[in-house]
């Protein structure tokens, strides 16, 4: 009997957990280990944010759902892997520190034979003196709609501001990314339009101030270089489609900037000039910047090989060409397509914790050193497809032995839809429906724009709100296991 161990059980850790236990049925064994006692469909956090939707609406248990399909659930975090062993004993294992299920702060050795990285990212707050407090995101100076948690509290504090609007106090709201380094560009894309539609709803628009702060270089570069869609036979550029929705809505726009520290009711910003600024604020959401959640790794002596295993930015390193190039030398085919670590061929990242060979959008520093572009999306759809190809490959090697072939889904090679909304409502909601091919665009194989406009295209309406609405049900009800789930794709 085979044990795979899956370390989170997001998007990607939950996508590879039920399929792999799905195809190695009872022979095997599938353990999860991830510190939350709860799934989030995370897409739907910016509703809760608003108060269109309850945190109730977007999270379920994991542990009935778990012991439903055979998956060994340990409700913990882990905190290093052990590729070697230790002394004595050359099954690799990874060390784990229990958050639930009664065990609180107790700690445990899992054994594996395969071992899928899975964690997300850690939401680091503390790179930006004052965005948060470091205690889950809720404190400090701002809020986040990260987890259901952040947005439930970034509601109360918005109902306030309308409170107050209402009274006839202007407020001045921000909304954007807290760092140079920022990827998640749309979630707050996302919200600030939101905030606007309910501000509207409310009655209040006219006396709440709204503003867009991001480290994009232009609207619409949403950490994948922008991108041209096909609309009514003509290629538009996402940064037209999202100056024109910005201009509508009467949101002003900062881009191309570092949020360098951020007090009480005011924030200070370094642009990609070199110049300076500050912003105050009544309300301000913004992302966080991420990275690794600070896994170890050692050998069997006990001597840290963390440096081995992960890149400087605490992501798994996978099957990508990490050679350092300039900008202009990157290719499509740097990116990875099977997720398996070159040095220890049993683990493997799926998810925004593999990490990425290079920047899609480009790289900029200001004249004094401050880098400020995204960081590559590794999000949503693509999460789900890479977490579905590792537990193939994963299932394969188990049952064909050592020379199956890896399953491949590579971001180079793959589409994906998103559907941002921009505002909740029966009969006045709005979304943005984009696909675009591939994510990380090929020069190469499409000169000129990188992708496919056959594939890449966009539209905003009511439609697009609907679908996004049918998503949320479709995809609780996919990772709840229910009848069918396995038709519903990533």
């Amino acid at each position: 009997m085979a044990r795979l161990v899956v370390m989170g059980g997001g998007v990607s850790g939950h996508t590879a957990a039920t399929f792999a236990k799905k195809w190695l049925g009872d022979a095997h064994e599938v353990v999860v280990v991830t510190p939350n006692s709860l799934w989030n469909w995370i897409p739907s956090n910016i509703w809760v944010g608003v108060g269109e939707m309850k945190k109730e609406d977007v999270v379920f248990p994991l542990a009935p759902v778990y012991a439903k399909a055979g998956i060994d659930y340990r409700q913990a975090k882990a905190v290093s892997i052990h590729p070697n062993g230790k002394e004595g004993s050359d099954t690799p294992y990874i060390t784990i520190e229990y958050t639930g299920q009664g065990k609180e702060g107790q700690s445990e050795e899992v054994s594996y034979d395969y071992l899928i990285n899975a964690t997300g990212p850690k939401l680091n707050f503390d790179a930006t003196p004052g965005l948060g407090d470091g205690k889950g995101g809720i404190g400090g100076h701002t809020v986040s709609v990260c987890t259901a948690d952040h947005a439930t509290h970034a509601n109360l504090e918005l109902q306030q501001i309308f409170a107050k609007a209402k009274a006839g106090e202007r407020q001045k709201v921000v909304i954007g990314t807290g760092h140079g380094m920022c990827t998640c560009q749309g979630a707050a894309f996302e919200y600030i339009f939101n905030v606007e539609h309910e501000a509207n709803k409310a009655g209040v628009r006219d006396m709440v101030d709204i503003q867009w702060i991001s480290n994009e270089s232009f609207l619409g570069d949403f950490g994948i270089g922008g991108l041209h869609m096909k609309r009514g036979g003509y290629a538009a550029s996402s940064r037209l489609f999202a100056e024109s929705l910005y201009t509508e809505r009467g949101i002003p726009w900062t881009i191309g900037a570092h949020v360098s520290k951020v007090e009480d009711g005011r924030l200070e910003y370094e642009l990609l000039d070199g110049s300076t600024g500050e912003m105050e604020f009544d309300f301000a959401m913004l992302i966080p910047p991420f990275a690794g959640v600070g896994l170890k790794a050692y050998d069997k002596d006990g001597s840290d090989m963390t440096a081995q295993i992960f890149a400087p930015n605490g992501f798994l390193k996978v099957d990508a060409d990490y050679t350092p190039k300039a900008y202009e030398d990157w290719k499509a085919s740097d990116w990875p397509r099977t997720y398996q670590n070159p040095d220890f061929k049993n683990i493997f990242a799926c998810g925004i914790a593999f990490a990425p060979p290079h920047l899609i959008s480009k790289p900029m520093s200001s004249p004094n050193g401050t880098p400020i572009n995204p960081t590559p999306p590794r999000t949503g759809m693509p999460s789900g497809i890479i977490g579905k190809a590792v537990a193939h490959s994963i299932t394969d090697l188990i049952q064909k032995g050592p020379d199956a072939h890896l399953h491949e889904a590579s971001m180079a090679e793959m589409g994906a839809a998103c559907v941002a909304s921009a505002g909740k409502g029966l009969t006045d909601g709005t979304a943005a429906a984009l696909t675009v091919y591939p994510v990380v665009p090929d020069f190469e194989k499409y000169p000129g724009l990188g992708r496919d406009l056959d594939y890449t295209f966009g539209e905003i309406g009511l439609a697009g709100h609907w679908i996004k609405h049918i998503l949320h049900h479709m995809f609780i009800y996919k990772a709840k296991l229910k009848p069918g789930w396995t038709l519903i794709p990533e």
